[in-house]
């Protein structure tokens, strides 16, 4: 018996394991959901706002390694799509959208809801086409899988319709047969690097994502070169941990002194993995190798002495083979004090942070002084909470985190040791990302602990998914840092030395609003209540939204600050202080 378009889809999506398809139901898609509801091992999971499926489908894509799904319905339902699409492509996660269109004799007649799927999506896709013809399957749906997967991105196939239900004439089974070759650079290129970092004196490695898969390669490297290594955000995952002797956090906005001074400090870096985006953080002057898979990537960000194209692990491993066994006219092993340096400096930044986390800070002495200044209201400072979660929460457990200033206290107090992961939209960086990409998260694997870092303001913007959670029994746990305000806008506005204008969010009580909606809501105001609060939700049952209300003044010092960043806020409190003592409503 022929197939129709819809089961066509739909099982090859099944033979590939895809094992849950996230979005909103709806006319164009029907014959593909009722596909769905009749295939054995495929769940269906509905939610409220499809960029919430896409943010789900591209999670699920960045932890398994493996294919994302989503799908909009004609129009609105499609354009929905979006922005989650957009962190899946900026993430590299191969994800295949299903977008529903008008009927096929209605395409080109401004038909009610039409919109051109293959313009719209014509800049996040590395793949897009409509299906006129029943006939195009399975050839059309194989061609769109393959470019997401090998080339790691979004794939978009638009269905009008009336195709869905309409029958294939010449029907096989669908092959998808696609293996991920293994690069490696030049052996020429791979000399001439390894011949500056032997007569380089002082080496620091810059790690990203891309070098987390060659773990073992990187450390040995590390303890050749004798080099500290700085982290990108997503390489917190699989470099953390007591288990790496050289790692010294982050650099940037969210990083750490002691990650600068290893950059600053360094004669030589080595990007490993990555091309850490932010150009003013790399230092001036230094001579500069960089190992990255795609060929574009090389010197995008820092001029490069030495690009290697090629497979991190692989390349290192090459690395590693040419390498001397110490560095030249050196008699014995390489110095080992920029290293030393730079672990002193990372541990002495850790050792004042945790004296921040320690909900008694504000009773001592200094605590007094600093609260009088930044936390009059007493509230809780994020610090504790997020240091309260990293104790508490499982050494797998998977975190995701709303962009802004969630993102800064994970970055800085929660360490991914053990078999911890980490997803974010840390390339797009969207607001409101941490829930739903916790949704699709938890949708692989409901026994693993999943953790979302969510923002009073990105939880607000897809509340409606909380319902998703509780009609799928997705045991997410929320964490919110309710500061009442859009927390890092704020800062950036008082970096700059303008007054905080329009960041300040009217919460409701998020606690209850999720009692309502069905989920465990847990409320906390005392400093003193937190790691008993965080314990309570780690333990409970199901879904539980955990909403503490944080210290809306609490700053987080840039890594590296500069005077006119600091001259930025002392002007902007005092425009603070001025405009609320000068208005009617004022303090």
């Amino acid at each position: 018996m022929a197939r129709t378009v819809a089961r066509v889809i739909v099982d090859a999506l099944s033979e590939l394991g895809v094992r849950q398809v996230f979005g909103v139901v709806g006319d164009a898609l029907n014959p593909l959901t009722d596909a769905i509801r009749t295939t054995e091992g495929l769940e269906w999971v509905g939610c409220r706002h499809e960029e919430a499926a896409a943010f789900a489908a591209s999670a699920r894509s960045q932890l398994t390694g493996t294919l994302g799904v989503c799908m909009g319905t004609v129009g609105p339902g499609s354009v929905h799509l979006l922005n989650g699409l957009y962190d899946a492509a900026k993430s590299h996660a191969p994800v295949l959208a299903i977008a529903g269109q008008v009927p096929l004799a209605e395409i080109g007649s401004d038909y009610f809801q039409e919109v051109d799927n293959d313009a719209l999506f014509s800049d996040v896709a590395v793949f897009r086409a409509t299906v006129t013809s029943p006939d195009q399957l399975p050839q059309m749906l194989e061609t769109a899988v393959r470019h997401a997967q090998g080339r790691k991105g979004v794939a978009v196939l638009t269905v009008p319709g009336d195709l869905g239900e309409r029958e294939l004439t010449a029907d096989r089974p669908p092959r998808f047969s696609l293996h991920t070759p293994v690069s490696r650079p030049e052996e020429s290129a791979v000399r001439r690097a390894a011949e500056i970092l032997d007569r380089s004196e002082r080496v620091t490695l810059l790690v990203g994502e891309g070098a987390r898969a060659a773990r073992e390669d990187v450390l040995t490297l590390a303890d050749r070169l004798a080099a500290p290594m700085v982290l990108t955000l997503k390489a917190k995952a699989g470099f953390e941990g007591d288990t790496n002797p050289f790692q010294v956090g982050q650099t940037g906005l969210i990083g750490n002194p002691a990650a600068a001074a290893a950059l600053q400090d360094a004669d030589t870096l080595l990007l490993l993995g990555t091309d850490f985006p932010y150009r003013d953080w790399y230092p001036e002057g230094r001579t500069v190798v960089q190992v990255d898979t795609e060929a574009s990537h090389i010197g995008r960000r820092v001029p490069v002495d030495v690009g290697l194209v090629g497979d991190t692990g692989a390349t290192v491993r090459d690395l590693l083979d040419h390498l001397a066994a110490a560095p030249a006219g050196a008699e014995g092993a390489r110095d080992r004090a920029h290293l030393d340096k730079a672990r002193e400096r990372f541990h002495q930044w850790r050792t004042g942070q945790a004296r921040l986390a320690d909900p008694s800070h504000d009773k001592g002495l200094v605590g007094r002084v600093r609260s009088a200044l930044d936390n009059r209201g007493h509230d809780i400072r994020p610090e504790t909470l997020a240091a309260a979660v990293d104790r508490i929460a499982d050494d797998d457990a998977v975190f995701t985190s709303d962009t802004g200033m969630a993102t800064v206290w994970l970055s800085r107090f929660v360490d991914m040791r053990g078999e911890r992961r980490l997803i974010g939209s840390y390339n797009l960086g969207s607001m409101a990302n941490a829930m739903p990409q916790a949704l699709g998260i938890q949708s692989v694997d409901r026994e693993r602990q999943v953790i979302a870092f969510c923002g009073d303001g990105g939880l607000s913007m897809l509340l409606g998914d909380l319902m998703t959670l509780k009609t799928y029994r997705l045991p997410v746990k929320l964490v919110v840092f309710d500061n009442r305000r859009l927390g890092m806008v704020k800062l950036e506005q008082e970096q700059a030395g303008l007054p905080e204008f329009g960041t300040v969010l009217d919460n409701p009580d998020f606690a209850a609003v999720a009692e309502a909606m069905g989920i465990t809501g847990i409320r906390v105001t005392d400093p003193a209540d937190v790691e008993s609060a965080v314990r309570r939700a780690f333990r409970s049952p199901g879904p539980v939204l955990l909403d503490v209300l944080t210290n809306p003044d609490e700053i987080a010092v840039p890594a590296k600050p500069t005077v006119e960043q600091g001259w930025g806020f002392a002007v902007a409190k005092v425009k603070e202080v001025v405009r609320s003592h000068g208005e009617p409503n004022g303090n």
